[in-house]
C-alpha cells in the first residue's frame, strides 16, 4: 500500500476524541508487520514497539507519538418538529475538540448510533430569516443534523452522548498534494508508519515505542498516560503545523507544503534533542525549517514533556493548510520526508545520547 493509499484509510476511518477504537484498529493492521509487540492500552492509545539491537533490560527507549483522534461533534439532543407523533426528527450537537463552526453548514456526517447513519448538517436559509441575521455566525442553537429519520424512530436509533463523524474522502489535488478530514493528524500516524518501514533497513540499538495517542484535540491524555507508562528516556511527537496561505500573514508563523517538515524549538521542547534532529536531517541532507514555539506548543510534545521526573523532547511539524475544517490540505512530500526524518533520528541514538543531550541543555553561548 502507497502513502496516499495509507492516508485515504487512516483519513476515512472516523476516530473523534474519545472514540478512537475505529482507527486503533485500522493502525493496528498498517504497524503490526513492523514491530514486535502492539497492544491497546487503558484509554485507548495504541502502544507499539520494535525492539532494538542488544540484551532485554538493558536497552533505552524512544517514545514516539502521533495523536490518532479527530475533531467531531456529539449528539446534544434529539428533536422534532412539529412536536407531534408525526414530527420529523433533528439531533442537535456540540463540538468534540477545535471544531471550526464556519464550516459545518452543509456538511456530510455520519452519525454513530445503534448503527451507523449518514446525515447533513443543515440550518434555515436566509430566505426564511430576518434581514438582521442575514450573514450572521452561525451558533450550535441555529444548526441541525438531519438524518431522514422521523423523531420516534431516530430515538430508537440515536442517543445523547453518541458520536458524529465527517463524511469526507481524500481526493488528490495537484503537484503532490492531497485534501480531505483529519489530515490532523493522520499525516503524522502516516509518518510513523514510514518511520517504522524506514526502521526495517536500518539498524537501532534503542527500543522504539510508538503510540497512536488517544484524545490529544480534547485533553492530550494519551501523551500523559503513555508517557509515564511506558517509561522512555527521551520522546519525539509529530504533529501538523500551519501552511502557508494567501490568507495568512508573512510573520513567520506558517511554512510552505512541499517545503520539508519543521522542527520545533522554545521553551518546552529540549534543544539537545532539536540538535539531533537537526544533525539527522543533515546526514539526509534534507531541507528542515525551524519552528519557534515561545510558549507551549499546543501538541503532545506538551504533555510528554512532564513525564516521570521530566522527558526531553522534540517535535516535527508537518505543513497543513485549513487546519481543522473537512478539506485539510498537506504534501505527500512532506509527509514521507518527515517520516524518514524519524527514522533516521532513531537509527542514530546510542550509549552517549542522553550524555549529549544534557550538555546540550547546560551549554553557554559564548
Amino acid at each position: 500500500m502507497d502513502l496516499y493509499d495509507q492516508l485515504k484509510t487512516l483519513t476515512e476511518t472516523p476516530g473523534p476524541s474519545g472514540w478512537e477504537a475505529g482507527i486503533a484498529a485500522t493502525i493496528r493492521d498498517l504497524w503490526q508487520p513492523l514491530v514486535d509487540t502492539i497492544t491497546l492500552d487503558r484509554i485507548g492509545s495504541l502502544v507499539a514497539v520494535k525492539r532494538g539491537l542488544g540484551t532485554d533490560g538493558t536497552r533505552r527507549r524512544v517514545l514516539v507519538a502521533a495523536h490518532m483522534d479527530e475533531i467531531g461533534l456529539m449528539v446534544t439532543q434529539i428533536a422534532r418538529y412539529p412536536d407531534d407523533d408525526s414530527g420529523h426528527g433533528f439531533l442537535r450537537v456540540t463540538n468534540v475538540g477545535g471544531v471550526d463552526i464556519r464550516h459545518l453548514l452543509g456538511q456530510m456526517v455520519v452519525v454513530h448510533g445503534r448503527q451507523n447513519l449518514t446525515g447533513v448538517i443543515g440550518a434555515l436559509p436566509n430566505h426564511m430569516l430576518p434581514e438582521s441575521k442575514h450573514n450572521v455566525p452561525y451558533g450550535y442553537d441555529d444548526l441541525v443534523v438531519d438524518v431522514g429519520l422521523p423523531a420516534g424512530e431516530l430515538r430508537q436509533m440515536v442517543a445523547v452522548g453518541d458520536f458524529v463523524s465527517f463524511r469526507q474522502p481524500l481526493r488528490r489535488l495537484q503537484n503532490g498534494q492531497v485534501t480531505g478530514k483529519s489530515l490532523d493528524n493522520r499525516a503524522s500516524v502516516a509518518a510513523v508508519t514510514v518511520a517504522l518501514s524506514y526502521l526495517q533497513t536500518r539498524q537501532h540499538t534503542w527500543d522504539v515505542v510508538a503510540v497512536a495517542t488517544a484524545q490529544e484535540e480534547t485533553a492530550l491524555l494519551g501523551a500523559y498516560t503513555s508517557g509515564h507508562a511506558q517509561q522512555p528516556e527521551l520522546a519525539v511527537a509529530l504533529d501538523v503545523t500551519f501552511g502557508k496561505s494567501p490568507a495568512s500573514k508573512d510573520n513567520g508563523e506558517t511554512y510552505d507544503l512541499g517545503g520539508g517538515p519543521t522542527l520545533g524549538l522554545g521553551p518546552n521542547l529540549h534543544p539537545g534533542v532539536y540538535a539531533r534532529l537537526q544533525a539527522a536531517a543533515k546526514a539526509l541532507e534534507m531541507k528542515v525549517t525551524p519552528e519557534p514555539h515561545a510558549r507551549a506548543s499546543g501538541t503532545d510534545a506538551y504533555a510528554l514533556q512532564v513525564a516521570r521526573s521530566g522527558l526531553p523532547t522534540g517535535l516535527i511539524g508537518i505543513p497543513l493548510r485549513y487546519m481543522h475544517t473537512m478539506v485539510e490540505t498537506a504534501d505527500l512530500a512532506d509527509i514521507e520526508r518527515a517520516g524518514r526524518l524519524l527514522g533516521e533520528f532513531i537509527a542514530r541514538l546510542d550509549e552517549q545520547t542522553m550524555d549529549e543531550i544534557a550538555a546540550k541543555l547546560m551549554a553557554k553561548d559564548e
